[in-house]
């Protein structure tokens, strides 16, 4: 809690001194009549944009329900950002230009009109500091996919170690039986069936994978050494409940069910993560949403 404490904080002082740095080298609201003083009304503008910056991550905390948290992936960070971009922006133009009116509007007795507020002097200052919103949050974008996208390689790198040590565990073991429901052994044969007559005959350590395809699934499996497949009219559903007591069997796409200990390894590319299956050339795409519960299992097998 902390570290990432400090670490919003440190983010929003980087922004701020970009702005800050901006408007140095610009020199609008007639900061250039101020000569050394304008630099003082800087450092001001920038403690006036660091707080605001804080209030709306309270905003979005508390109000928006959307907390910083540095444990969720790239595209929560950035989603989160673009929301802050969205309340924060304005709050700043507003009080840059409420700074503006009372104490850049008059130098000595001179008065420069263009800092009186107004309409027209809100407009301008919002699209300044959107400008440089903007180009914060493309900084900010490139920095956080970077760092989630090395997360990511580390976590798939450490997960593919993993398989490999359970690599001699190639049949899943059951979970304990459910009231109701019976548990299936290790060397047992599965009897899947569909809603017709066609079944097809098995042991659950020679299952590779299950495919939805239109009103039928196709099963690929092991038979004397070679990868086969049978269609069976049936749901994935009713195929996930068969194969519920299987827990290295798990879903990784709503149209694909996955024994991982037949997974040689796992790719993760530009943001789409694959399974590539042993024994054939197939690989099965995961889902963000059923990446949690594949790395799961893979973590619940190996310990």
């Amino acid at each position: 809690m902390k570290q990432g404490r400090i670490e919003t904080i440190t983010t929003r002082i980087v922004s701020t001194t970009f702005v800050v740095v901006a408007l140095a080298v610009f020199k609008p609201f007639g900061l250039d009549a101020w000569q050394w003083q304008g630099y003082v009304h800087l450092i001001a503008l920038g403690v006036i944009g660091f707080s605001i910056c804080m209030l709306t991550d309270i905003i979005l905390k508390y109000v928006v329900k959307i907390p910083r948290s540095f444990k969720k992936d790239a595209e929560y960070i950035i989603r989160r950002n673009l929301w802050f971009q969205f309340i924060n922006t304005p709050l700043v133009a507003l009080g840059i230009c409420i700074y503006r009116h009372f104490v850049l509007s008059d130098r000595r007795g001179f008065q420069i009109p263009s800092n009186v507020f107004s309409v027209v002097n809100f407009l301008e200052t919002l699209v300044i500091i959107a400008f440089c919103s903007f180009a914060i949050g493309l900084y900010w974008r490139f920095k956080y996919r970077s760092k989630y996208l090395a997360m990511e390689l580390e976590e798939i790198r450490e997960l593919n170690e993993k398989l490999r040590s359970l690599s001699e565990q190639t049949l899943p073991r059951p979970l304990p039986a459910r009231e109701g429901a019976g548990e299936g052994q290790p060397g047992e044969d599965l009897l899947l069936c569909g809603t017709t007559n066609e079944s097809v005959t098995l042991q659950i350590s020679h299952l590779l994978f299950i495919e939805a395809v239109g009103n039928y699934v196709k099963v690929s499996h092991l038979r004397d050494g070679q990868v086969k497949t049978d269609m069976l009219r049936a749901t994935m559903k009713q195929m996930e409940e068969t194969l519920q007591g299987y827990p290295m069997i798990v879903r990784c796409h709503r149209a694909f069910l996955v024994n991982l200990g037949q997974v040689e390894q796992i790719v993760s590319h530009s943001g789409s993560t694959k399974l590539f299956i042993k024994h054939c050339h197939e690989s099965l795409p995961v889902s963000r949403s059923n990446m949690v519960q594949v790395k799961a299992a893979i973590k619940r097998e190996e310990s």
